[in-house]
């Protein structure tokens, strides 16, 4: 074999592996990063290495591939489909190559791409299309071509189909508000939209992405002020939809953390409307994260709890049991609360929260323009006040808000 045989002219093609025999020689990390997809293939993959990964080690433990710990022999291709020859020992790389070529099997060779029969893509799953790259031999520019097409689709610049969505509603989760937290399959269908009914608290810089076809429908519900009412929403998704149109609504965090999605899901499904819903990155966890931090940690929470503080404690619409809360010992994550922090501080103190319990309200969480106020029960409510923090903001109760590590 020419040695530009396997680095220039590679054949393109998709291997249907399942329930065929694999073997992999070596169980290190070159082998362990090409394992995932073997298995997934639904090949029966049989390792055989001298040593291997704790991650290889795992997958024989879960039954997902077998494996020998010995080297390799002459006639270990007995009946195999496929191979890859990742050792750390060249001349025994070659000696595996030349059984693969003595039986038609074909043969990557990890350490040296050109002296196999084949070639490992750059590879990604997306949506339902295997997306495979060759770059002639050159790994890092497969990679980098394979990453930017995936980006290109999830992002809507490249179209992975020309027909145009079917008309529906979508319910997305737009993240915490950072636009690189939104999913993956939410930014894809954010790009197929007709129309967009977006928060308040959604990432306003999705919509800059949006084509100037798009209609974008403003349903801002600004705390404590004018608010469109959840019906004409719910009209809004019905009505253009039922119009052949696919419409996005595009909320912040999760939609169904206290986003009020599973009422438009229900209002959907009434009309007859068909309804996809997308999760989302849901604010109550992520937005400590990007404070620093975590909402659970071993050895001083066993439990968090997130909380709407969009009512009083005492209000008679209220269903939380804040007797209960206060006597938890873990994390409590409070949403739409800053308003009324001093009457949850205070609820919480009354029912045998020690008042020095650490607290940290986080101001606009994941953005540029974050804000972090660190305090305990007994004085979260005056600072609250005093540096004038305003919504969006999380609060967090518990031992973890006093967390802090210094990364310098």
């Amino acid at each position: 074999m020419s040695e530009s045989t396997a680095d220039e002219t590679n054949y393109l093609v998709g291997l249907n592996l399942t329930d065929r025999r694999v073997v992999v020689f070596g169980g290190g990390t070159v082998a362990q990063r090409r394992l995932g997809l073997l298995v997934a293939s639904g090949a029966r993959v049989h390792v055989i290495s001298r040593a291997f990964t704790p991650a290889v080690e795992g997958m024989a433990t879960a039954g997902q591939i077998t494996v020998e710990e010995r080297p390799y022999a002459d006639g270990d291709l007995e009946g195999a489909w496929y191979a890859i020859a990742s050792t750390d020992e060249p001349e025994t790389n070659a000696a595996i190559v030349a059984e693969a070529e003595r039986r038609h099997i074909f043969c990557v060779r990890a350490d040296n791409a050109k002296h196999g029969t084949a070639v490992t893509p750059a590879s990604a799953e997306y949506d339902g299309m295997s997306i495979g790259i060759l770059a002639g031999g050159d790994h890092r520019r497969s990679a980098a071509v394979r990453t930017a097409v995936v980006e290109g689709l999830q992002s809507g610049v490249l179209a992975d189909t020309a027909e145009p969505a079917a008309a529906g509603v979508a319910l997305v989760g737009g993240g915490p508000g950072d636009p690189d937290l939104i999913t993956v399959r939410g930014r894809r269908l954010l790009a197929r939209a007709d129309v967009v009914v977006a928060d308040r608290l959604a990432p306003p810089e999705l919509l800059a992405e949006l084509g100037p076809d798009v209609e974008v429908i403003d349903a801002a519900k600004i705390p404590y002020g004018r608010a469109m009412a959840q019906e004409a929403i719910n009209a809004a998704l019905i009505d253009n939809a039922k119009a052949g149109k696919f419409v996005v609504r595009l909320k912040g965090g999760d939609p169904y953390v206290f986003g009020r999605g599973y009422e438009e899901l229900e209002a959907c499904a009434a009309a007859g409307v068909p309804v996809t819903v997308v999760p989302g990155i849901t604010s109550a966890i992520s937005v400590p994260s990007a404070a620093g931090i975590p909402v659970t940690h071993r050895g001083v929470t066993h439990e968090f709890v997130v909380v709407s503080g969009h009512v009083a404690p005492d209000h008679p619409d209220s269903l939380v049991d804040w007797s209960a809360l206060a006597k938890l010992r873990g994390t409590i994550v409070l949403l739409m609360a800053v308003e009324r922090i001093d009457q949850f501080a205070k609820v919480l103190v009354d029912g045998g929260r020690p008042a020095t319990t650490p607290v940290t309200v986080i101001q606009e969480g994941t953005l540029r323009t974050q804000r972090e106020l660190r305090a305990d029960l007994a004085t979260v409510a005056q600072r609250v006040k005093d540096e004038e923090i305003k919504p969006p903001a999380i609060i967090v109760i518990g031992p973890v808000a006093g967390f802090s590590v210094d990364a310098g």
